[in-house]
């Protein structure tokens, strides 16, 4: 199996219940073992054990909340180890323009320098998965399902490359 890790931050419960329907889609893919945490229950080895990593935060201020900066802060300790995983970040925020590219950045950032493979998407979106709000709509609730498999099935499909 495929280990593809679900990491989020979330006070109000917004992230929380994105992070859940990225796990709803991402567990559509076939060979993929998908596991959800908070981040105060995340390890640096649940890191080094997952195949691909997707970290979810509240846009704070234009940026991420402080739990997942902690996180990426202590990854420093495992640099060089994540290397050649898949990389992705979410965020739930309280309106347009108000910092969700900015926080989706400053997680990817981090991902790029650990040396993770970070899809972009061309159509919409284009950084990472972004909600205004909780995400209640069924259009949002299908965004987070459609980004969740579309994270495991790349993240399957490196780790077949991998193990050629």
């Amino acid at each position: 199996m495929v280990n593809l890790l679900i990491i989020y931050d979330s006070r109000t419960g917004n992230t929380e219940k994105a992070a859940f329907l990225i796990a709803e889609g991402a567990r559509r893919v076939n060979g993929i073992n998908c596991i959800v945490k908070r981040v105060e229950e995340a390890t640096l080895n649940d890191l080094l054990n997952a195949d691909g990593i997707i970290i979810g935060s509240p846009t704070y201020y234009g940026g991420m909340s402080a739990k997942v900066k902690d996180l990426i802060d202590r990854s420093v300790e495992i640099h060089g180890k994540l290397e050649g995983k898949v990389g992705a970040a979410f965020t739930t925020s309280g309106g347009t323009a108000t910092g969700a590219e900015t926080t989706i950045l400053s997680i990817i950032k981090a991902m790029l320098i650990h040396g993770m493979i970070v899809k972009g998407n061309p159509e919409d979106k284009h950084y990472g998965l972004a909600i205004v709000g909780a995400p209640e709509s069924e259009e949002d609730r299908e965004m987070c399902r459609d980004f969740g498999f579309m994270l495991a099935k790349l993240t399957l499909n490196i780790s077949k490359i991998k193990s050629l």
